[in-house]
């Protein structure tokens, strides 16, 4: 089973950066054979995707509000799949999950912007950007 772990949340000013990590804690099993997505939920509003990377790392898709500022990317040797997060705004204070889709039927290039695909999430990390 794949168990997804969150880390590299906290507290930041407006303008500044972080970098999220989502790691397998199950280490009998790597990320290789998933589509990672990250996706998050500000307080009184629904969950939103953010980013999405194929598992292969070569095709990469964002949500408009976030595009030119976080960067989705992968390192399936260390079955790991990062989001750097700059140039923060208040409005990206959120949980933000990490979520893995099975792409054994679909090839290491497929990945999904919907939640509903996704077959395993951890359990958030706390992002907060104060203004």
């Amino acid at each position: 089973q794949v168990q997804l772990v969150e880390s590299g949340g906290g507290l930041v000013q407006a303008g500044g950066s972080l970098r999220l990590s989502c790691t397998n804690a199950n280490s009998g099993f790597s990320l290789e054979d998933y589509a990672i997505g990250w996706f998050r939920q500000a307080p009184g509003k629904e969950r939103e995707f953010v980013a999405a990377i194929s598992g292969s790392g070569g095709n990469t898709y964002y949500t408009d509000s976030v595009k030119d500022r976080f960067t989705i990317s992968r390192d399936n040797a260390k079955s790991a799949v990062f989001l750097q997060m700059k140039s923060l705004k208040p409005d990206d204070t959120a949980v933000y999950y990490c979520a893995a889709k099975s792409i054994i039927y679909y090839g290491d290039n497929h990945y999904s912007t919907t939640a509903t695909e996704y077959n395993y999430w951890g359990q958030g990390t706390q992002v907060t950007v104060s203004s």
